[in-house]
């Protein structure tokens, strides 16, 4: 039940954006895609989602290529919540919450309401319910749409192939409370067999929450593996450029120090 991708190149403009990319995603688990800027972490994201086609080597779910599932079949079992949340028109922040549902459109559950409801709870968004999404904050719409890409995959599949949640920067925008909050709920869901693979910027978001990281190198190269053998002080400071200091937390859990 894997997402993967093999030796993945993508080019844009004669500008190399992803180059070898080679990884295996399991489910059950969240792996955080890290990186520096231009290292390509957005452009990894869309690939294993399907919305960028690569020049070189392939995607693969459950060891097929992504070209072979069908898209409304693929809507069942992989939601993507991307960086931009501006839409054209006025929709309310229940409207959007209630998109994530469409795909099951052709056999809804009997319940629909109620899993939108649901979904807004758990991102703290009920209150906005009839509030214009471009009328909110950054933090309140990327909440909003997180609770829709929840409402897409809210329900384990019948034929229990593996439900996956892609991300892009789902607490760049969030206060600190909101980031843990959601950073928890991300585990939780990963507790219950879904993928999640989410773009992230805090490494202690990541050493903290994450199973396992991609970290990205800019012009190449990939180091794949648990969150706490990769996130060493030595690959951060060759990857970022920044000196780094572990530390340990009074809660136990290990966080960095930068500068």
């Amino acid at each position: 039940m894997t997402l993967a991708c093999t030796d993945t190149d993508l080019r844009l403009g004669g500008k190399t954006l992803l180059a070898g990319a080679d990884i295996t995603l399991q489910p059950g688990r969240v792996t955080a895609i890290l990186g520096p800027n231009g290292a390509g972490k957005s452009t990894l994201l869309s690939v294993l989602g399907g919305q960028r086609q690569p020049d070189r080597g392939q995607v693969l779910l459950e060891r097929q290529p992504l070209a072979v599932h069908r898209p409304a079949a693929l809507a069942l079992r992989r939601a993507l919540m991307p960086q931009e949340s501006a839409v054209a028109f006025d929709f309310s922040a229940q409207d959007i919450v209630a998109l994530g549902r469409f795909p099951h459109r052709r056999t809804p559950s009997r319940d629909e309401d109620a899993i939108i409801d649901g979904a807004m709870a758990l991102t703290d968004v009920s209150a906005l319910a009839q509030r214009v999404l471009n009328t909110l904050s950054g933090g309140e719409k990327s909440r909003v749409q997180m609770a829709r890409a929840l409402a897409q995959l809210w329900d384990p599949r019948p034929d229990g192939r593996a439900r996956w949640l892609l991300l892009d920067e789902p607490t760049a925008a969030l206060d600190l409370s909101h980031q843990h909050a959601a950073m928890r709920l991300l585990r939780d869901w990963a507790g219950q067999g879904v993928g999640i693979v989410a773009v992230l910027h805090d490494l202690n978001l990541a050493r903290r929450y994450a199973d396992e990281v991609v970290v990205l190198v800019g012009g190449g190269g990939v180091h794949q593996g648990p969150a706490a053998q990769v996130l060493q002080p030595a690959l951060i400071e060759r990857v970022w450029g920044m000196p780094c200091q572990p530390v340990v937390a009074a809660d136990g859990t290990i966080q960095y120090l930068f500068g």
